[in-house]
């Protein structure tokens, strides 16, 4: 497989060349199928390339990180804790950066970035990190601003990170990953996800849970 050094220079994104994010790069390798994989890097790039062309100044190694472990929540082994896969993947990757040594202050942007990267209309508010994670997201998954990159850079990435079939995969990985616990949906969009395709499944409203609840007035 190519590394992202075969990537046009004009991506400007190259993955950092560190320890960290080798061992990030092998933990999700080992750990995830070739779905995640490919989806997780090229977050890094779709969002790495959507911070160069704002202006904002970003640590690419955090970003990088951030990107890697974003999904890592949907794994069959997390599919049993009862938190929302966004937490239990933002966990991973601050036991993986504490094991390395990682300042908290990063650890915890890390940590954020992954855990609010389904919630829109925060992000892009907070850190670099943070924000561009789910851009990144957002530009590989629903195609917001899918016209504001250059064609030849969406092309370039693509070719190195593979997307065949990638919209009716992607659904598939987040019914597996969260169907499981379906409380976990509430208030967030992968509640649309489990209404669509889990039979059966009736997602919770918020307006019934204030007049339902054990408050007489």
């Amino acid at each position: 497989m190519p590394d992202s050094t075969d990537l046009p220079a004009f991506t400007a994104v190259p993955v950092p060349d560190t320890a960290l994010a080798s061992a990030a790069t092998q933990l999700v390798r080992d750990t995830t199928d070739d779905l995640i994989y490919h989806h997780s890097r090229r977050v890094y790039f779709f969002g790495g390339l959507r911070g160069r062309r704002g202006g904002l100044s970003f640590d690419p190694e955090l970003l990088y990180v951030a990107a890697m472990f974003h999904d890592l929540g949907l794994g069959e082994e997390f599919r049993g804790s009862g938190r929302r896969f966004e937490v239990d993947g933002a966990d991973e990757a601050r036991r993986f950066l504490q094991g390395h040594g990682v300042p908290e202050d990063s650890v915890r942007r890390v940590w954020t970035a992954i855990a609010l990267h389904t919630t829109p209309g925060i992000p892009s508010f907070m850190e670099p990190e943070v924000a561009l994670v789910t851009a990144g997201v957002e530009y590989d998954v629903l195609g917001i601003g899918y016209d504001d990159l250059d064609e030849a850079d969406r092309a370039a990435i693509v070719a190195l990170h593979p997307r065949p079939d990638f919209k009716r995969r992607i659904l598939r990985a987040f019914t597996e990953g969260i169907e499981g616990k379906p409380d976990t949906t509430f208030g967030n969009v992968k509640a649309d996800v489990l209404e669509r395709c889990t039979p059966g499944f009736e997602r919770g409203n918020f307006v019934d849970t204030i007049l339902n609840s054990a408050w007489p007035e």
